[in-house]
């Protein structure tokens, strides 16, 4: 038997802006519909945004569960984050500046709907 994870779903109040956010940070086409947004990306699951009126965004790390937390490695974690903060992402920590010297290590961060998740340098 083989299994093959074929889609991450993601709630959110607003579809547009999270798949927006998603459809910029990982490239690729978004084919919407009334209830659901897919963000279709080469080398990953289809990330699909579901319509989900009065989601509560998670407060994470100091409140609500997180409910998702998506991990990313990158080869340059200064360039990943200058993409993930112009696509629209919020820096939860560390919250400090990433130089171009910045080579190890991992930051977390929220997408426009709040799920967290973190960029990795490889």
């Amino acid at each position: 038997m083989t299994i093959t994870l074929s889609s991450v779903i993601i709630e959110a109040a607003e579809p547009e802006p999270e798949s927006a956010f998603w459809h910029r940070l990982l490239g690729g086409s978004v084919t919407r519909t009334p209830s659901h947004h897919f963000v279709q990306a080469p080398g990953f699951p289809v990330v699909v945004i579901q319509t989900a009126p009065g989601h509560t965004a998670p407060e994470w790390p100091d409140g609500l569960s997180q409910q998702l937390h998506l991990d990313f490695t990158v080869d340059d974690l200064a360039s990943a984050d200058r993409t993930a903060i112009a696509a629209g992402a919020t820096r939860l920590r560390p919250t400090g500046e990433i130089g171009p010297a910045t080579r190890v290590g991992s930051r977390v961060y929220a997408s426009p709907a709040g799920h967290p998740f973190c960029l990795r340098a490889a």
